[in-house]
């Protein structure tokens, strides 16, 4: 029998199909928006034909807006052009069971043109250049995320049915480490757990948090392209479990004035041996020269590479003092008043951002993580003071504010250009744009409360 606990091989998958367990793979890709798009295959005609062409989807899945309307503007995908195909090709290394969903199995897919040429503005290629620059120094990063949710009594479409109003959180007060709260929502945090690890991830522990119904659920960490595999993977599943247990679930930054959803990203790296570059028992606060360098770099692209960390109009609700979550470009050691964070010791010594919410992208954070690094060390820069006391009450530099001042701020940064190329930078400032045209034209209930009867 399979392993279950473990992604799987082709031959197990072929003999899993053999015996009727599996009959049906997904096929998938994440996309601008962090989510997964794709095919659902019977799993034999997968096994005679997918398994080694891949397949094709429409390219307007990278240049289109969340409700998935084609929008003017793109380079690589238009009206113009013909909204052509583009390859879905399987990365058999990430194929697994996805158990919530019985009888199927997963497998992630790289996006190439049909010249086999890849799709350079598909988030997951942005992190494979970004770490292939990593490898030509012999280094490998490894990362984490600390995914946040909220989750609610209600279904998915009663939630939308009400316009997501009035609706009724997991739990009625703060539960940050209760194990009293959590219980009242365990056997669908267990569901999460078990069914994520059946599918190959290791899972670490499960907390309640400060918000209504808010929960993290946290995963090991591993290689940078696996952790944002599984990223997008749990993220999905976890809403499908949620869905079959007649609840749901949101990611999103910011949904009431209460605390975000954060997604608090570690990142360290190696040597080619196995080794943890970034630390020195004899450096300040464990930090090796490189690791200061690497810092430096974070420090000095952040606000240049906010638009990767906090991709929407509401990421920037988040950005409030004494929230928890950052509104000032600073680092420093075991401080969560910081941007930066560095903690941890020997193998495990590494820093946090804790400017991504639950809406990040983790391929296009952790590729800015890697650039902003790397412009760091390449440049030799030197890392500023550390903030030791209350980041929120300094005179360092604020993050962007608003979707629009990141969006300008990405077009007009020479580090962005010289990382990602000419072609990501335009690509994701135009979907920024569209996001913001978007919220200017909406009307909101805010605006009718305030203004209807009293303005």
């Amino acid at each position: 029998m399979a392993d279950r606990t473990s992604p799987l091989s082709v031959g197990e998958l072929r003999r899993l199909v053999d015996t009727g367990e599996i009959d049906t793979v997904v096929l998938a890709f994440t996309d601008m928006q962090g989510r997964l798009q794709g095919k659902r295959f019977a799993a034999r005609f997968f096994l005679d034909d997918a398994l080694e062409r891949g397949t094709e989807g429409c390219n307007y899945l990278l240049a289109v807006d969340v409700d998935l309307n084609t929008v003017d503007g793109y380079s690589m995908s238009s009206w113009e052009r013909g909204y052509g195909d583009f390859a879905m090709l399987c990365d058999l290394g990430t194929l697994r069971r996805t158990p919530w969903n019985p009888g199927t199995a997963l497998v992630t897919a790289d996006l190439a043109w049909h010249d086999g040429t890849p799709v350079v503005a598909s988030p997951r290629q942005i992190l494979r250049r970004q770490l292939d620059r990593l490898a030509e120094h012999g280094w490998t990063a490894y990362a984490g995320t600390e995914l946040e949710f909220m989750l609610f009594k209600d279904t998915y479409e009663d939630a939308w049915a009400r316009g997501y109003r009035d609706m009724n959180p997991a739990n009625l007060y703060n539960v940050d480490y209760s194990i009293l709260g959590t219980s009242r929502v365990e056997p669908v945090l267990r569901r999460i757990r078990n069914e994520m690890g059946a599918a190959g991830m290791t899972v670490e522990s499960a907390k309640g948090e400060c918000n209504l119904g808010q929960h993290e659920i946290a995963f090991r960490y591993d290689e940078a392209l696996t952790t944002c595999d599984q990223h997008s993977i749990y993220k999905t599943g976890a809403k499908e479990i949620a869905s079959q247990e007649g609840m749901s679930l949101t990611f999103m930054a910011k949904y009431d004035e209460r605390e975000g959803n954060s997604c608090h990203i570690h990142l360290s790296l190696r040597d080619e041996a196995g080794q943890p570059v970034l630390a020195d028992d004899e450096g300040p606060y464990g930090m090796s020269k490189l690791m200061r360098h690497f810092l430096a770099g974070q420090i000095v692209a952040m606000r240049d590479f906010t638009l990767l960390y906090a991709p929407n109009i509401n990421s920037y609700k988040r950005f409030r003092p004494g929230s928890f979550a950052p509104t000032a470009v600073t680092w420093g050691p075991d401080n969560r008043t910081c941007a930066l964070r560095v903690i941890g010791h020997g193998q495990s010594h590494r820093f946090e951002n804790r400017l991504p919410g639950g809406d990040v992208n983790p391929y296009l954070a952790v590729a800015g993580m890697v650039a902003a690094g790397l412009y760091g060390v390449e440049h030799e820069l030197e890392l500023p003071e550390e903030c030791t006391g209350n980041a929120y009450a300094g005179d360092a530099a604020h993050v962007p504010v608003t979707l629009r001042e990141a969006a300008e701020l990405w077009e007009a940064s020479p580090i962005a250009r010289a990382a990602f190329g000419d072609d990501v930078v335009e690509h994701y400032t135009h979907m920024a744009r569209v996001e913001q045209d978007a919220y200017d034209s909406a009307v909101t209930d805010w605006e009718r409360f305030r203004s209807f009867e009293r303005m």
